[in-house]
């Protein structure tokens, strides 16, 4: 009999928790059902879906009633999707902080006359003669508490900083016209909201409308997995006109409850810690940076690394465009001082002095792109304990193919690790979708889809794995292998060269293609791929590469060449020309 030690058994009963964490991830933490988790929230008073955040404290309790003791879990300096997470012995300095709150919906809603609305009556600091500068983010006031909005609405803007290892946001407001229902984008952006963990408050629009159906909006929403509050449910909805102003201070007042469910504090005593949400180079003043603040406080004066940059902060401006001294916990600063022009979403870390800050550079550079998640890798990091849910982006040809994947792969679950469809649609794979994927740490899965030009250089540079299928068998069967550890290697295509056909001449035994190379070099020995618009036609190799009368081995872009291909002769003026090479994952 092996002897199991006491500082052992103490470990194993110790669980790590985030200041915040869903319903859903504190299950998996405990490797118990999320039923579970909500029964005994239930007990301490708190009523939680299964995707709701809750708090430190309330985690605690509940681990503690399940025979476990909680930790909390430090901050990871660098790398991954986070909020700021306090560090230990920090919990006595936190204070509540304003809530920061993103605007999603589907086009033509009215995602930006809700933040106009919104910005014209309730400006913090008015007095001052109102907002005079764009910063991408402005706070406003309501019943003596603050709120601050993200003026970038759109899941793609949210998603993009969630890729760039910055979660934001607090509260999202999920913008539905009632004249209109829900919608694609809509359905997208409660994917996008949901796989972040964000709590979303539904805000219908355009009730001014005399085509307005409220009720139908809601059963929409009931059908997509969002039951309004009225309706028994969790989510909380407020109807409102942003053309006409109406029900604007009540969906205000309705931000602040959901974040005081949250309890969002942050320790305004330590050194700053915030995100870009927008930079630019300016011709007078050098590089600008919008940093909104996650926690501790951030002065004038101060050396910070923010992405791959750092300086010293010379000067501040916040979004009435007033000089301040400092920022605390989320207030939006315009930043001057910086080496050069950070990215959005790009990390901000007050730091001791200039050795320190290209230590951290150096080691942001390192970790950019670790802990990317492929069918290759899955098992190395299931078994190092690294991932607990398999986040997968799903795309198919047609929308009947949906329902069948989606039960076979989330059956395909096994003691350490759930299978979760995070997103899931009909059409081409998009740069949207690569975007999720890297933000969740997930792979893309694709039925009959076709991945878009810039959606596959996208899932390139940032390491995302893209799979596609035809066939349904080997799609589950290739992610049940993975899952164990049994899945041969995988050869992916490494675009080299793209070219669009100006011209098609005819040989005695062939057709010639006139080439216009646009991207990359085409290489003699490459295989050649033909689209049409979508469509992949044929994929084939180079049987002849010229230029003018010459035979050449390669040809860059920028240049016209003769291309010759073998099988294939129904090419026409305007179909694209794809060069590329098989390649071990």
């Amino acid at each position: 009999m092996v002897k199991v030690s006491k500082l052992a058994e103490d470990k194993a009963n110790v669980v790590e928790v985030p200041h915040s964490v869903s319903v859903r991830q504190l299950a998996d933490l405990m490797q118990v059902s999320a039923i579970d988790i909500i029964k005994q929230l239930m007990r301490n008073g708190i009523f939680a879906n299964i995707n709701q955040v809750i708090d430190y404290e309330a985690a605690a309790k509940v681990i503690a009633a399940l025979g476990s003791e909680a930790q909390l879990k430090p901050l990871v300096a660098t790398g991954g999707t986070k909020r700021y997470r306090p560090q230990e012995g920090e919990l006595g300095a936190l204070k509540l902080r304003p809530p920061v709150v993103t605007i999603m919906g589907h086009v033509d809603h009215g995602k930006t006359k809700l933040l106009d609305a919104i910005r014209q009556t309730n400006v913090v600091d008015t007095e001052a003669g109102g907002i005079t500068q764009h910063i991408g983010a402005y706070q406003v006031e309501v019943n003596g508490q603050k709120l601050t909005f993200l003026d970038t609405p759109g899941h793609e803007a949210f998603t993009a900083m969630r890729a760039r290892g910055a979660q934001v946001t607090d509260i999202t407001i999920l913008v539905v016209a009632a004249d209109d229902g829900v919608m694609p984008q809509t359905l997208e952006a409660i994917d996008h909201a949901r796989a972040a963990g964000v709590p979303i408050v539904v805000a219908i629009n355009k009730i001014d409308k005399a085509d307005a159906n409220p009720d139908l909006v809601k059963q929409q929403l009931a059908d997509a997995g969002l039951v309004i509050e009225e309706w028994g449910g969790e989510v909380v909805c407020v109807a409102i006109s942003a053309k006409e102003k109406k029900g604007i201070n009540e969906l205000l007042e309705n931000l602040l409850v959901v974040a005081e469910m949250e309890e969002l504090k942050a320790d305004p005593s330590r050194p700053a810690v915030g995100v870009v949400v927008e930079a630019e180079m300016d011709k007078s003043k050098g590089p600008l940076a919008t940093v909104l603040i996650q926690t501790g406080t951030l002065k004038v004066g101060d050396t910070v690394v923010v992405g791959g940059t750092w300086g010293r902060v010379r000067a501040m401006f916040n979004d009435l465009s007033k000089r301040v001294r400092k920022a605390e916990p989320s207030t939006p600063v315009e930043i001057m001082g910086l080496d050069n022009v950070p990215q959005v979403g790009d990390i901000l870390t007050v730091v001791a002095g200039e050795q320190q800050a290209r230590a951290l550079i150096q080691k942001h550079q390192q970790e950019k792109h670790a802990g990317a998640v492929s069918l290759d890798n899955l098992y190395d990091q299931i078994s190092a304990g690294q991932i607990k849910e398999l986040d997968v982006v799903l795309k198919v040809d047609v929308q009947g193919s949906l329902e069948p994947i989606t039960a076979s792969l989330e059956r395909l679950a096994i003691e350490q690790v759930q299978v979760r469809i995070i997103h899931s649609g009909s059409g081409n794979i998009t740069e949207s979708d690569v975007m999720l994927a890297i933000a969740s740490k997930g792979l893309i899965i694709g039925f009959g889809a076709g991945v878009e030009a810039g959606a596959r250089r996208m899932a390139d540079a940032e390491h995302v794995d893209i799979r596609l299928y035809d066939v349904i068998y080997n799609l589950v069967d290739d992610v049940e292998k993975a899952l164990k550890g049994m899945l041969e290697p995988h050869y992916v295509d490494v675009i080299e060269a793209r070219a669009e056909i100006r011209a098609v001449f005819s040989s005695k035994k062939k057709k010639i293609a006139g080439l216009m190379v646009t991207e990359g070099k085409i290489s003699r020995g490459a295989k050649v791929r033909v689209r049409r618009g979508d469509k992949i036609l044929h994929e084939s190799n180079i049987d002849s590469l010229r230029r003018f009368k010459d035979d050449v081995t390669e040809v860059a872009a920028g240049y016209e060449c003769g291309v010759g291909l073998n099988d294939f002769g129904e090419i026409v003026a305007g179909d694209t020309l794809e060069f590329f090479r098989k390649e071990k994952a």
